[in-house]
């Protein structure tokens, strides 16, 4: 299980001198995860700075997903998200018990190569 955060999220109000909220993030989506075995991963961008800061979640056999408007204060919930998401036991993050910050911030989820075979 992998959680990237765009670390280079800066909101539109934010200066583009100093620390970055998404670097902000990072660094407080990786202390949330200490001991948790979910890896984190700070990313250059995510493209998706109008709704950002931005966290993707992806896994082996999972579908992947995007999240926007998160900010510090979200890192518990991110990590949490992401133990759903990687106990799962089908392909997807269950909408039941995900935190309030990913159902609200859900941006995309995305099929696995394997998924697409199956359609037309």
């Amino acid at each position: 299980m992998t959680v990237l955060v765009c670390r280079s999220c800066r909101l539109r109000d934010i200066p583009a001198e100093g620390v970055r909220p998404g670097s902000r993030l990072l660094d407080a989506v990786t202390k949330a995860a200490e001991n948790t075995g979910i890896t984190v991963q700070g990313v250059s961008c995510l493209a998706n700075c109008r709704r950002g800061v931005n966290v993707a979640m992806l896994r082996d056999g999972g579908w992947s997903y995007l999240f926007g408007k998160l900010d510090e204060e979200s890192a518990g919930d991110i990590i949490a998200g992401a133990e759903l998401f990687a106990t799962s036991a089908d392909p997807f993050m269950p909408f039941r018990g995900r935190p309030q910050a990913l159902k609200r911030g859900l941006i995309a989820r995305i099929p696995t190569f394997d998924h697409l075979k199956d359609l037309p």
